[in-house]
């Protein structure tokens, strides 16, 4: 028997005081723009339909490469973890698409005018893409933020794709290749950027580094994005979705912006600090520091948080994260460590699996699933509350910040390098 939303699976509904919408956005459809979904507050309704959590085919396929399993093996695995996800095939306007769970966030509701709020760009990890951190984005939106979670085109997402112009030449078979909705103008055609696994012999890090430096820009440009559809200017998205990208005018406290991330996401974080003085603090979620230059750790200014997983990291990576400590600079560093989690506790993967397999695959810890992204989601949000000055009633987990709780270890559990 498969995992089955009967099972009570699914990704857990924000708990803030504000309904939540979300819409992507794609401006400029080549490589070199800007793809991002956002979670925003959004007026509250009953019948509003939620995305899908797997946004279409193309991104089941991504995963597939990412886990190397063949893709029509696939989606009898898929089928077994995830029961809902391929119960059955559908044909929607003439494509073939795949059934998802759903992200707990209206698609394209309408905005919630309530004063200017604050901006999280958040940048996945490796193998992930914009829609697998829905569970931390929407908890952000609900407590009154503007949250980015931007789709990185670096060859690190399992799946991503952009557009190019249509060809003078007969149009090939729309059913061999994935497509995604809601569509592109007519004169554009998709173009789908897997994963990319590293060569036989080739050497990790100038990739990862390289990697690492165009994500910051990637969150750079969707800040920039944000802040141009603040001022009112009219700006084109390619996907062309029903939101009114107008209503987010003046929409935006420009003063307090963070990044956050996690895994590759938090080596992005620290990279995006060091490009971008916009960005008044970040959290990295069981950062993997491995594609930083060793010359950045003096370059950043601003406070951090690591909120660390008790099983994935290690000596080397906790001391490139000590030289970001408080002892060297007047900013804040803090870290933390949540006990009985995984390096998968913090996507969403951990609240689909049911227990015995979530285990197997890693995607689960001892800890309740619920439990540790509460206190992920708390403590980020006192973090927050704390740097960009905000007048809000985050400051009741200020002891999360400082470990202070039977489910943390303040720092880390790692017997560090001395």
């Amino acid at each position: 028997m498969g995992n089955s939303c009967s099972n009570n699976l699914g990704i857990p509904p924000a708990k803030g005081p504000n309904a939540v919408g979300c819409s992507d956005f794609m401006m400029d459809h080549t490589v070199e723009g800007t793809f991002f979904r956002l979670y925003y507050p959004c007026v509250a309704s009953d019948n509003a339909e939620k995305p899908d959590w797997i946004p279409c085919k193309g991104y089941f396929y991504g995963l597939a490469d990412f886990m190397k399993i063949n893709r029509g093996l696939s989606e009898k695995i898929f089928n077994y973890l995830f029961g809902k996800y391929f119960d059955h095939l559908r044909l929607l306007n003439h494509k073939l698409c795949l059934r998802s769970f759903k992200i707990p966030a209206a698609l394209n509701g309408s905005y919630k005018q309530n004063g200017k709020y604050p901006v999280v760009i958040f940048s996945h990890g490796l193998g992930a893409f914009r829609t697998l951190y829905s569970a931390i984005c929407t908890e952000l939106a609900s407590q009154g933020f503007i949250v980015a979670s931007v789709e990185h085109r670096d060859e690190s997402a399992s799946a991503t794709y952009f557009y190019h112009q249509k060809p003078q030449e007969p149009e090939k078979d729309e059913a061999s290749s994935p497509k995604p909705n809601p569509e592109p103008p007519e004169n554009l055609v998709e173009e789908w950027m897997y994963y990319r696994s590293l060569k036989p012999g080739e050497s990790e890090f100038p990739l990862r580094n390289k990697q690492v430096k165009q994500r910051a820009d990637e969150c750079i440009k969707a800040l920039d994005t944000l802040i141009q559809i603040n001022s009112g200017k009219k700006m084109e998205n390619v996907l062309q979705t029903e939101f009114d990208w107008t209503t987010l005018e003046n929409s935006m406290d420009l003063c307090r912006i963070a990044v956050m991330g996690h895994s590759f996401g938090g080596a992005t974080v620290i990279e995006a600090l060091c490009k971008d003085v916009n960005f008044k603090c970040g959290i990295a979620l069981d950062a993997w520091m491995f594609p930083l230059d060793d010359e950045i750790y003096a370059r950043v200014k601003q406070p951090i948080f690591f909120i660390n997983s008790e099983k994935f990291q290690w000596a080397g990576n906790i001391s490139r994260m000590r030289k970001l400590d408080s002892s060297s600079t007047s900013m804040q560093r803090k870290m933390i460590t949540i006990k009985g989690t995984v390096h998968q506790s913090f996507p969403d993967f951990t609240f689909l699996t049911g227990n015995w397999i979530g285990k197997i695959l890693k995607l689960k810890g001892e800890l309740d699933p619920q439990v540790g992204i509460d206190l992920c989601n708390r403590a980020s949000l006192a973090f927050l509350q704390r740097h960009l000055g905000l007048d809000k009633d985050f400051n009741q987990w200020d002891h999360l910040i400082e470990g202070k709780d039977h489910n943390l270890i303040p720092g880390t559990n790692v017997t560090e390098i001395s």
